[in-house]
């Protein structure tokens, strides 16, 4: 897999949150008073990004397919799909089982992945913090509306 292909894996991935946006239904929602203003999250999710792609090049170089880079490859199918959930569908819910499954595997690539590069896993540890972060959000934010989640 060349760093082409990896790079256009990570930007449909990333699309999801550019088709995928908050809107009005989710500035209506209640929010914890600790939730990042709404200009971080693009500012964030770009840097992150770039270590996403970076880190699965790594592997790649280091290793070629193997657990690992499967595992990276399932973590971006899980948070391309984040956005879908939570601010498509409005699946709060939903989404937050996706979160956790993508902090799980996002977790699990690091274990596989550290023997291949460190680097590589340095690169995903903002990443592992942001997305414990996000779930966090997404949870405080689905417990504060249980009436905004369609059934």
């Amino acid at each position: 897999m060349s760093a082409i292909i990896i790079a256009l894996l990570v930007i449909a991935t990333a699309s999801s949150g550019s088709i995928f946006k908050p809107g009005e239904w989710y500035r209506s929602l209640r929010k914890p008073s600790w939730t990042p203003p709404g200009w971080a999250f693009p500012v964030v999710w770009s840097i992150l990004y770039i270590a996403i792609g970076v880190s699965g090049w790594l592997v790649w170089q280091a290793q070629g397919m193997g657990i690992a880079m499967g595992l990276w490859l399932l973590q971006l199918v899980f948070n391309g799909a984040w956005s879908w959930l939570f601010f498509g569908r409005r699946r709060m819910d939903l989404a937050f089982g996706n979160i956790c499954l993508m902090f799980l595997t996002i977790i699990a690539y690091m274990i596989t992945a550290w023997p291949v590069s460190q680097t590589a896993v340095l690169l995903f540890l903002p990443y592992a913090a942001w997305v414990a972060t996000a779930g966090t959000l997404n949870r405080a934010v689905w417990r504060l509306n249980p009436d905004a989640t369609p059934r």
